[in-house]
């Protein structure tokens, strides 16, 4: 399993619009087939970081999930959206191992 994390540069200004895009890819992404953690907007702090997070099984994976994607149709309709609408203003994405696991799952005092 790996963990694509997307890091956004969003418009300040233009957050609603990435609200919109975020949870529209909270339906396309599982039908597609992959883990969505979720996605996370400016809330204190920097006003124009966001990001994605979800798990994948592998890249050759992932491949064949981009090609879902890019034929679902509201994967299309967002993609449209943020192209049209121009709130992203920069998009990096990284695909990490979790090399922690197993770990304790929660503190209790």
């Amino acid at each position: 399993m790996i963990t694509c994390f997307i890091r956004y540069e969003i418009d300040p200004f233009r957050k609603d619009d990435f609200a919109t895009y975020a949870r529209n890819w909270g339906e396309a992404i599982p039908r597609c087939g992959a883990d969505l953690i979720g996605y996370f907007a400016p809330h204190e702090g920097s006003a124009t970081t966001a990001y994605g997070v979800y798990n994948i099984q592998s890249l050759a994976a992932y491949e064949a999930y981009r090609a879902r994607l890019a034929a679902d149709p509201l994967g299309r309709e967002n993609y449209e959206f943020a192209r049209k609408e121009r709130f992203i203003l920069r998009e990096d994405r990284i695909f990490l191992k979790n090399v922690s696991l197993p770990h304790e799952k929660g503190i209790t005092r």
